[in-house]
């Protein structure tokens, strides 16, 4: 297929489980990039994250199909088939699989937070632009957080972000969309067996490059 590139949001993470916040973000978000889809990269397992109360990755993948639906939203267990665990191996193998596609870090405010912290992050922010939702709570902090302090030369006007495949990469844009409150945790306690009954046999869920 000739004509513009597919444009691809990618939100990764554990959605232990997921929630509308999920949903709200993502929706939002392919309507301000002008994405044609948003693939939630379901983790295997997060660095950053304590393995203690993580639900088995079936039931995680279960509950973002389940949240996902009938929207342009593909939840997708990628990383596993890719034998990837960390964001920026992720991204160099996902750019070499879909060569038409052009792809977008979608995060939130805590994300950008941390960033310093993972792995490779400058290689991160030099292969797709950054996408940062603000969340409550850690706006401040986000922005005067150690990555930001590199990012900040290469910010972009929100207004421009429908316009992220022409940018040169490092590329950030920061949006802002009306806060859901929910949160996995408070799921999580008032339902800690969720995942009991939210099981899913792993199964194809790489996108295909024929799309």
């Amino acid at each position: 297929m000739r004509g513009r590139p597919i444009r691809i949001g990618l939100l990764g993470g554990s959605f232990n489980p997921a929630h509308s916040g999920h949903r709200g973000i993502s929706l939002a978000a392919i309507e301000a990039l002008d994405l044609d889809e948003m693939w939630w990269l379901v983790s295997p397992g997060n660095p950053l994250k304590p393995a203690a109360g993580m639900a088995p990755l079936p039931a995680r993948l279960a509950s973002a199909r389940r949240v996902a639906r009938a929207a342009r939203i593909r939840a997708t267990d990628i990383e596993t088939r890719l034998r990837t665990r960390f964001t920026v191996d992720t991204l160099a193998a996902l750019v070499r699989r879909y060569p038409r596609h052009r792809f977008v870090w979608v995060m939130g405010a805590d994300n950008l937070q941390q960033f310093d912290r993972w792995r490779a992050w400058r290689r991160i922010a030099r292969t797709v632009p950054i996408a940062v939702v603000a969340r409550p709570g850690y706006d401040g902090t986000a922005l005067a957080a150690p990555a930001m302090g590199w990012l900040r030369r290469f910010q972009r006007p929100a207004r421009q972000a429908r316009n992220w495949t022409k940018w040169s990469v490092p590329a950030l844009v920061l949006l802002r969309f009306r806060p859901d409150p929910t949160s996995a945790t408070q799921l999580r306690a008032a339902d800690p067996a969720w995942h009991l009954r939210d099981s899913l046999p792993i199964s194809v869920a790489i996108p295909s490059t024929q799309e």
